[in-house]
């Protein structure tokens, strides 16, 4: 097999991808058009950044929070449903009680984990702005605030320890994240 001349479709090292629109439709014409393999970006300052914007990480974290606590409530639901049928119900009402309970957990937790989401992502957004830096600190810094200003009616003894958690839950995650990055081939 021969290697491809440097011009050809084949050469690696030529990044070009060529379209012809009337290849499909026996017409001689040979007008090809060459196509950008890179991104286009309607703002140069979009191509710099290496990070989302801060509307998208607050519908990314609202989203991945109220999608996970409502799988996660409505498992609890439906245990809790299947705990509190009684041996003479018929099998509509124990389909009926596992629906209602799964539904109401699913609700309760999906939305706490919306909301803490939400918080997550305004308060790591402000940080970010404030500090003009992306590094670990912003992400924990962010748990910690988000975990207290959950908490922050429940007394200030409840708001330090869910603030704790919050910071000591993002520092494990960003660094599992890393220590995957780095070990697990992709």
């Amino acid at each position: 097999m021969a290697n491809p001349r440097p011009g050809d479709p084949g050469d690696e090292h030529d990044r070009r991808r060529l379209y012809n629109p009337y290849k499909d439709l026996q017409i001689p014409i040979q007008n090809l058009y060459n196509l950008p393999t890179s991104p286009e970006f309607l703002f140069q300052e979009e191509s710099i950044a290496q990070r989302r914007s801060w509307g998208e990480n607050l519908t990314y974290y609202t989203g991945c929070g109220y999608l996970s606590g409502s799988i996660a409530g409505a498992g609890k639901g439906f245990f809790d449903g299947v705990k509190a049928s009684e041996p003479g119900d018929t099998l509509k009402l124990r389909v009926n009680r596992i629906l209602n309970a799964s539904g109401h957990s699913g609700r309760r937790i999906g939305n706490r984990l919306g909301v803490i989401g939400l918080l997550y992502a305004g308060v790591e957004s402000g940080i970010v702005g404030i500090r003009d830096t992306d590094d670990l600190t912003n992400s924990v810094l962010a748990g910690l605030v988000t975990g207290a200003l959950f908490k922050a009616a429940s007394g200030p003894r409840s708001a330090a320890v869910a603030g704790a958690v919050g910071g000591l839950m993002v520092g494990a995650a960003v660094l599992g994240k890393q220590m995957v990055k780095r070990y697990v081939p992709i």
